[in-house]
């Protein structure tokens, strides 16, 4: 069964996420380091790991595999997760997939670098009402294709 996975400390999208898996009626692990208010549902997990660095992320890529998805912004944890099979989506809508995601590692190297030399960046772009739409079709667009794979 397909599972919902939210890297959920910085999560935009986590009401959107929510919405969807209930049309869909697939179970949700909200994954933190903190206390999170999530509606209650027998359908959405609270998982709370401890504080430190990659925590939360260590749990979703140990727990993840082919047929879930994940939503996360960490490029490293999709890339762990895209190689435990698990589909990925970021929370502009954004599928991160086996082709993307070597690219988007690039990206960050690059970006990490440039900072670390000293170089002005600027940060990403605001979150827009835009972003949360196109996120809500690319969801409904993965869970349909990942549930058509998995029958």
């Amino acid at each position: 069964m397909t599972r919902i996975f939210i890297d959920a400390d910085a999560c935009p999208v986590k009401d959107e996420v929510y919405r969807v898996a209930a049309r869909y009626s697939l179970p949700v692990s909200v994954v933190s380091n903190r206390m999170i208010a999530v509606p209650q549902s027998p359908d959405i997990e609270r998982i709370i790991v401890e504080a430190g660095p990659d925590c939360a992320d260590n749990w979703i890529a140990e727990h993840a595999g082919p047929g879930d998805v994940v939503i996360t912004t960490d490029i490293p944890l999709a890339s762990r997760c895209v190689a435990c099979g698990a589909e990925v989506l970021d929370p502009k809508g954004k599928h991160l997939d086996g082709n993307a995601i070597g690219m988007a590692l690039a990206m960050r190297d690059l970006m990490t670098d440039l900072r670390s030399a000293g170089v002005m960046t600027s940060g990403g772009s605001a979150f827009t009402k835009t972003d949360r739409s196109r996120f809500l079709s690319a969801l409904d667009t993965l869970i349909v294709r990942v549930r058509k794979k998995i029958r």
